[in-house]
């Protein structure tokens, strides 16, 4: 075992694991985590905890994620280049794992241009980090868990390593698509134990691109969990499919919702959730669903309940 956490433990035993998303509020009050992460328990096997989505001033990923394991939950503690360099990524890594945080997503984070939205007035000047970018914050992760020693080579303290599952992101149907099997094997070989994909409406073509992941064995080394977005309205498909990067809708899937609202076009995106995971179960080489419910976390119990995951298997203590 690499870190000994649930979600390594059940993989290697060969079950079809299911992660949550758990969004940290723009505050310091711990009420949001606790009602978002009750909706969370018994439903799926470790929660993404988000480092500053969309650039936006949020609770600390390191700080939400403990209190998840102080809840008795177990949480994937997301890390971004945008914001730390190197050092301040490594001194996060050893305090987290201090904290009982085993399982670790590495990321680039959002631009932060992204930040204003809405009413949000965000930090669209904030200056850029990237000091390391996402392939090389893997192979640091790996450097401090396998080699015991830090980027630079000092040694990391007898008896204190750095224990963790590591995870990254990949985005299969994102332009150019004949590079992102590519850039996948290169995050399996930089470290990556698991990757959780982008939002996969599109199943033929995910199907295509897990063709040649098997191809070249990567799914052998790296866990791979297919990204399921929570859809709401024809009108949120519609945004995805022009403006986020790597999100393909099929029209007959944005006509299902089409004059459809409130309960009628909630029930109608808890079934086509609930057959989106049974469609990419059935691919070869996936190992797991990531559910992105998107603030609908009330909805996971109805939605893994629809798809028939309950109950969700156990690791003995």
């Amino acid at each position: 075992m690499k870190s000994g956490s649930n979600l390594e433990q059940l993989l290697a035993r060969g079950e079809f694991v299911v992660t949550g998303e758990l969004g940290p509020p723009m505050g310091a009050g711990l009420a949001a985590i606790e009602k978002k992460a009750e909706f969370l328990r018994g439903h799926v096997d470790a929660i993404n905890v988000t480092d500053n989505q969309t650039a936006v001033v949020r609770m600390s990923s390191v700080s939400v994620a403990s209190h998840l394991v102080r809840l008795g939950l177990e949480p994937v503690m997301q890390m971004t280049c945008r914001d730390r360099n190197r050092i301040a990524i490594q001194s996060d890594l050893l305090g987290a794992s201090a904290l009982g945080i085993k399982n670790c997503l590495c990321l680039a984070g959002d631009h932060q241009s992204f930040s204003r939205a809405g009413k949000l007035l965000g930090h669209p000047g904030a200056k850029n980090v990237y000091d390391l970018d996402s392939l090389h914050l893997l192979m640091t992760l790996k450097t401090m868990r396998d080699e015991n020693r830090f980027l630079g080579g000092d040694p990391i303290e007898e008896g204190m390593p750095c224990r963790m599952f590591i995870g990254a992101a990949w985005t299969p149907l994102a332009e150019p698509i004949p590079f992102r099997v590519i850039r996948l094997g290169k995050k399996s070989r930089a470290g990556a134990d698991f990757v959780q994909t982008q939002g996969v409406f599109d199943v033929a073509q995910f199907a295509e691109q897990m063709k040649k992941v098997r191809n070249r064995g990567i799914h052998e080394q790296t866990a791979i969990l297919a990204g399921i977005i929570v859809p709401k309205t024809a009108g949120m498909l519609k945004y995805m499919n022009k403006s986020v990067a790597g999100v393909t809708v099929p029209e007959a899937l944005i006509k299902r919702f089409e004059g459809k609202k409130g309960p009628e076009a909630t029930a109608e995106g808890i079934k086509v959730t609930a057959e989106l995971i049974n469609q990419v179960r059935e691919i070869e080489g996936v190992r797991g669903v990531h559910l992105m419910a998107i603030e609908w976390e009330h909805k996971i119990p109805e939605i893994v309940t629809a798809a028939g995951l309950l109950p969700r298997p156990k690791i003995e203590s």
